[in-house]
């Protein structure tokens, strides 16, 4: 059994760019990680700044990955909660910096929701995140 997740992309797909249309993760323990928002370990949020907040949210989601005893790449499934779509696309390459940087290369499946708000008042986003924590 790989410890390793598995992307897959049906036959005659285009290969999709920031995520992956499936994932297959290794055998292991489900993790489930709430949604996260652009605050610090003191509920303070770090800027109002929609990347700013993204990049921190991601932080949050490793942090939480890293104390289950888990890694980001064993994540198989993010969704992304946004007060407003444009808010993602006016930034794509510092949205794209900050995935990296955090994330590394890895892109589980994914969606994105613009809502009408979110609990937490100066939130922008929220992401919540599924995956496993590998036996």
């Amino acid at each position: 059994m790989t410890t390793q997740a598995e992307t897959i992309n049906p036959p005659g797909w285009k290969r999709p760019k920031g995520y992956s249309n499936a994932i297959v993760l290794p055998k292991g323990r489900p993790m489930f990680i709430a949604g996260m928002v652009g605050w610090d370990e003191n509920e303070e949020f770090v800027s109002d700044d929609f990347t700013a907040q993204f990049r921190q949210a991601l932080l949050n989601i490793r942090a939480c990955t890293e104390a289950a005893g888990s890694r980001v790449d064993c994540i198989g499934r993010m969704t992304l909660y946004v007060i407003d779509k444009r808010d993602y696309t006016a930034d794509l390459p510092g949205i794209g910096a900050a995935w990296r940087e955090v994330m590394g290369r890895h892109y589980p499946a994914m969606a994105l929701i613009e809502v009408k708000s979110l609990l937490e008042p100066g939130a922008k986003l929220e992401i919540e995140a599924t995956g496993v924590v590998p036996d």
